[in-house]
């Protein structure tokens, strides 16, 4: 079968756009437009205005959102984390939104259609929109996030083996979260007096963090749905451990598939708590096979049919439920 997961966008070498004329009056409508932003931002929408090299995108969509965000609220996209929310995290409401995009359309000269901003929940969501549009590349599915509640459901791993509070996938990739709480079970003796998470199970926590990739963010063939009893832990190399984790800490978690081919996946990922880096792991490979696809129910005839039970589409059946521990 042909390889299911898609090259992140910007992941390879980019193709760089034939630029159009770039005249002085350009370049000053230009400053006028970006007179809020950066320097940098600028200077960055000044090169892909000359060249069309898309690697000048992200800095130029990370310099307008800074510009509409509340100055308190700027310092979390020094780093430019492509999981922060734009509504929970920055505060950027609906109508901030539309500013956004329409300094956007000036800057890049490109039109956005209003529809296709439902789905855009992070910063990463709207990097990757606007590499696409300029690339004029299919849009990607939009991001899911899920609280605890839907990863319990979805997990074949379950508490209190399990080691996301939430997470979010997208089709490139997938974040979450972990409060240490201090109450873990293994806690109690790792280590007397002196209570550290493990190494091996932040690793464990990355790995289901793939797990939850494999079920809900990745490509799989007509027909098909990728079984949750069929995915198992097969191997791990580059893993280092950069700081010790303890009670209170949050881990972020993040995985980037880089090979799938039935029956093996295989990832990269890694850990941080705040901005300091916690573990690595350069590559976690699973095996996992596939189901045959639930059926679609049949439409009932009418809304009475479906009321009544008579002549209507049986309930459909749960996409994927929940797999019990041994």
């Amino acid at each position: 079968m042909p390889e299911a997961v898609q090259p992140h966008v910007g992941s390879s070498k980019p193709f760089v756009f034939p630029a159009k004329p770039f005249a002085p009056e350009d370049e000053a409508a230009l400053r006028e437009a970006l007179k809020r932003c950066s320097p940098s931002t600028f200077e960055a929408a000044v090169q892909f205005r000359k060249t069309g090299n898309p690697e000048h995108l992200p800095a130029v969509v990370i310099g307008v959102i800074e510009r509409f965000v509340e100055p308190d609220l700027r310092v979390k996209l020094k780093d430019a984390d492509d999981d922060l929310r734009l509504i929970e995290d920055l505060g950027i409401d609906s109508l901030t939104m539309m500013e956004i995009v329409i300094l956007v359309e000036d800057v890049l000269q490109m039109s956005i259609n209003n529809d296709e901003l439902r789905n855009l929940r992070t910063v990463g969501d709207v990097k990757t929109f606007i590499d696409c549009k300029v690339r004029g590349l299919e849009l990607p599915k939009p991001t899911k996030f899920l609280p605890i509640e839907q990863i319990a459901a979805i997990m074949p791993i379950q508490p209190p083996f399990l080691f996301l509070n939430e997470a979010s996938v997208s089709s490139s990739g997938a974040n979450g979260k972990y409060k240490i709480t201090g109450q873990e079970f293994f806690l109690q003796g790792h280590f007397k007096d002196n209570p550290v998470m493990p190494a091996s199970i932040m690793l464990e926590a990355l790995g289901q963090l793939a797990v939850l990739f494999l079920l809900e963010g990745a490509s799989t063939e007509p027909g098909k749905v990728i079984s949750p009893t069929t995915i198992f832990f097969t191997g791990c190399e580059g893993v280092r451990a950069h700081r010790m984790c303890r009670p209170g800490d949050i881990l972020t978690l993040s995985i980037k598939p880089k090979r799938m081919k039935m029956p093996l996946a295989t990832f990269e990922g890694s850990i941080r708590v705040g901005q300091e880096k916690a573990a690595i792991a350069e590559e976690i490979t699973l095996t996992f096979g596939f189901a045959e696809a639930p059926s679609q129910p049949v439409p009932a005839k009418d809304s009475a049919a479906v009321v009544n039970g008579s002549n209507g589409a049986h309930s459909p059946t749960p996409l994927r439920a929940a797999v019990s521990s041994p």
